[in-house]
C-alpha cells in the first residue's frame, strides 16, 4: 500500500515513537520540534492542582499552536502523555537509570493512570481535541528482574514517562492493562484518523 499523504499535515514533535507510529498506518508527514518549555507548564499546572487529564491537554495544545502559528495552513497534531503514580502523584521522565529503577520499584505491584491527548491547531488556535486514560497495573516486580530490564534497555526507555514500553518487552512488566493499545504507546491514533477523514484529510 503507497503512503496516504494526510493534507498538509505537520506533527509537532520530533519524536521518533509518535512519527513512526503514524507512519506506520500509511501516513506521510514531517514533524517539526515545538520548543515548548514542557517542565514549566507542567509545574505551574501542578502547582494550581490540575488534573492530570487537563495537564496533558494542556501540553499537547501547546505544541501544536505554537508549530500552528508558524505554518497557518496546515494541521498541526500536537500529542503528550501524563502518567498518574498509584498515590495521585504525577511521574517525570526519568533522569538516570538508578531514577528509572526507583520509579519501576514504586509502580510495581500497583495500579497507575495514563492520560494520552491529542489536539489539532489550525490558524494558531486548537480546533479539535481528544483524551484517552488507560488503567495500567504491574506486577510486583523483584528488584532483580528491575535491575535487569533498566540495565538492558535504559536508552530504549529513557524517553518514556513510566519507564518501560509496553509494545516491547515493557509488557512483562504487565498484569492488567485497560485502555487502547495506540494510546498507552504515545496517542490515540485512532481518534486521529477517525477526525482527519470526517473533515476529508483523508479518504473515507
Amino acid at each position: 500500500m503507497n503512503p496516504v499523504i494526510a493534507k498538509d499535515l505537520i506533527l509537532a514533535s520530533k519524536s521518533a515513537a509518535r512519527l513512526s507510529m503514524l507512519q506506520s498506518v500509511g501516513l506521510k508527514l514531517d514533524g517539526v520540534a515545538p520548543m515548548v518549555d514542557e517542565d514549566a507548564v507542567k509545574e505551574a499546572m501542578i502547582a494550581e492542582n490540575a488534573k492530570p487529564r487537563d495537564i496533558s491537554d494542556a501540553l499537547a495544545e501547546a505544541k501544536a499552536v505554537k508549530i500552528s502559528k508558524k505554518y497557518p495552513g496546515a494541521l498541526v497534531l500536537g500529542s503528550d502523555q501524563i502518567l498518574e503514580g498509584p498515590n495521585g502523584v504525577i511521574l517525570s521522565k526519568a533522569e538516570s537509570p538508578d531514577e528509572a529503577k526507583e520509579k519501576l520499584a514504586a509502580l510495581s505491584g500497583n495500579t497507575h493512570r495514563l492520560y494520552s491527548a491529542a489536539v489539532i491547531a489550525e490558524g494558531g488556535k486548537a480546533s479539535w481535541r481528544h483524551i484517552e486514560k488507560a488503567v495500567m497495573t504491574m506486577r510486583p516486580l523483584s528488584n532483580a528482574f528491575i535491575d535487569e530490564y533498566v540495565n538492558e534497555y535504559w536508552e530504549e526507555i529513557r524517553p518514556c514517562v513510566g519507564c518501560y514500553r509496553i509494545e516491547a518487552e515493557g509488557l512483562q512488566l504487565f498484569q492488567k492493562v485497560e485502555g487502547d493499545h495506540h494510546a498507552i504507546m504515545g496517542m490515540p491514533l485512532l481518534a486521529i484518523l477517525d477526525y482527519l477523514r470526517i473533515r476529508g484529510n483523508l479518504a473515507s
